[in-house]
């Protein structure tokens, strides 16, 4: 069997809604159909483990709370509304959109961050104090004072930025026992 008569064999079965995995199924019948079974893998040595779903992939040692905050973000950052001064943040404090303030999904409350606008390469350190964006395309809310630092104007009110954390509070034990 050839790797065409392999696909027309498949080609009945996928319906319209079907999901492109079909297609990579076809795509593995024909290697198999056109190389043979043996071929279609690495060989693999005698000495080397066999990998299962329950084992890591990598070798590398599972990342601690503080590595992963570390990490740098690229992505959009908006504006807070004016209409948001004053009321409270997840920390409980109130906002001030004087402060440099931001909200991130991600980073913990009380982090410090160095925010820098890819557009115009200004920077401004900022203290992650709430949460959100609620927009899903965007990765930062920042106070107008921060905004207007690094040049994001009112008008615009959103630009590429890069989040950089500088400090990252220590995990709080909140349990009681």
């Amino acid at each position: 069997m050839d790797a065409r008569s392999a696909l027309c064999l498949l080609l009945p079965f996928r319906s319209a809604g079907a999901k492109p995995l079909i297609a990579v199924t076809a795509a593995a019948v024909a290697a198999v159909v056109l190389v043979g079974p043996a071929a279609a893998r690495e060989p693999r040595t005698r000495d080397e483990p066999v990998a299962t779903s329950a084992e890591p992939r990598s070798n590398a040692a599972p990342k601690s709370r503080a590595e992963r905050h570390h990490r740098k973000q690229v992505g959009t950052a908006s504006v807070y509304a004016r209409r948001f001064g004053g009321r409270k943040m997840a920390d409980g404090t109130r906002l001030d959109l004087n402060d440099h303030v931001a909200a991130s999904r991600t980073l913990p409350l009380g982090t410090e961050a160095r925010v820098t606008n890819l557009e115009t390469g200004r920077s401004t350190r900022v203290t992650i104090q709430d949460r959100g964006p609620y927009a899903k395309s965007r990765i930062l809310d920042l106070t107008p004072a921060a905004a207007e630092t690094i040049g994001i104007t009112p008008k615009e009110g959103v630009a590429k930025v890069e989040v950089q954390p500088l400090s990252v509070p220590p995990p709080r034990d909140d349990r009681k026992d």
